[in-house]
């Protein structure tokens, strides 16, 4: 690769350090994509992965994409801890053999030397009760610190992977603020400049994390939110529904993406919820069973569209 300036080196900038991780992950074949247009959880979230996760088809694919957990939120006084931030995913289908040793190169590729840092790999198996999925999985740990997720898919919405997929998940900012040496998110460099120049994570995202804080625990309207849940369920219902077609000896789904947006939708608006303390213990599992349902449905009409299905 090209020498990158030195304000874009990864060590000295945020944006440095995505574009690193991009330009690597563009190398080694993946659809490099942007962010998904809607409010999630978790970059697994994205269809690039809950969707193309399924079925034979080859997909490798990398993207950053920002996550929203309301209830992480601590009014930007915490100093890694935040109810926004942001994750590098990369998916693979099927996983190459020497994945491990692709995720050991995109550290070197980020400033993190393999031989001279404690890097090991913390059996954890991952599971979503929302996505109905669940993989074999590690916690990669670098200097007793947890900086990603490596995970494969064994099944994503209640389907089985078939091929099994390999999935890695960066924390953005923790593995930033590691290479970087500072101890709070917000002191991050962000552009990589120095003195008037200089733009911090602080600058870009401090205000919105206290103000969400407020929204997310305090302010949200929650009245609002179980319409907003229940109409998001009901159009997921309503376009799976409306989307199969049968064609010559095989069903297809012709409206899988606009339901599982629906799905996305109700999942977002569960967190707020959540957030907002009025979802007793009994009625979380009952909302995350609903989310679950809509994602399974989803899956299978996925598994019928042209991208999804055996050739």
């Amino acid at each position: 690769m090209d020498a990158l300036p030195d304000h874009m080196r990864p060590e000295r900038s945020f944006q440095g350090f995505i574009l690193a991780l991009q330009r690597f992950w563009a190398e080694q074949g993946c659809v490099i994509l942007q962010p998904y247009d809607m409010e999630m959880g978790a970059g697994t979230f994205h269809p690039a992965t809950t969707l193309r996760a399924l079925g034979p088809k080859r997909w490798n694919a990398a993207y950053v994409q920002p996550s929203r957990r309301p209830k992480d939120g601590r009014y930007g006084e915490n100093p890694n801890r935040m109810q926004h931030y942001y994750q590098f995913q990369v998916i693979m289908k099927p996983s190459p053999p020497n994945l491990q040793d692709l995720y050991l190169k995109s550290l070197a590729a980020i400033g993190i030397d393999s031989s001279v840092h404690d890097i090991r790999f913390v059996e954890d198996d991952w599971e979503s009760p929302t996505l109905g999925a669940w993989g074999l999985g590690w916690e990669c740990w670098c200097d007793g610190m947890e900086v990603s997720q490596f995970t494969y898919f064994q099944q994503v919405a209640g389907v089985e992977c078939a091929p099994v997929s390999g999935e890695l998940t960066y924390g953005l900012e923790r593995l930033a603020m590691y290479v970087q040496g500072v101890d709070r998110v917000y002191d991050l460099n962000f552009n990589g400049r120095e003195g008037d120049e200089k733009v911090t994570y602080g600058d870009v995202f401090l205000q919105a994390e206290q103000e969400y804080s407020r929204h997310n625990f305090e302010h949200a309207d929650t009245a609002m939110l179980f319409e907003q849940f229940r109409m998001a369920e009901d159009a997921c219902k309503k376009y799976l529904a409306a989307g199969w077609k049968e064609g010559g000896n095989q069903k297809e789904h012709l409206m899988a993406l606009p339901a599982y947006d629906q799905c996305i939708k109700a999942s977002h608006v569960f967190n707020l919820l959540d957030a907002r303390g009025v979802i007793s213990v009994t009625e979380r599992q009952s909302y995350i069973m609903r989310v679950r349902e809509l994602a399974k449905a989803c899956g299978d009409a996925w598994v019928h569209t042209e991208a999804g299905r055996a050739v």
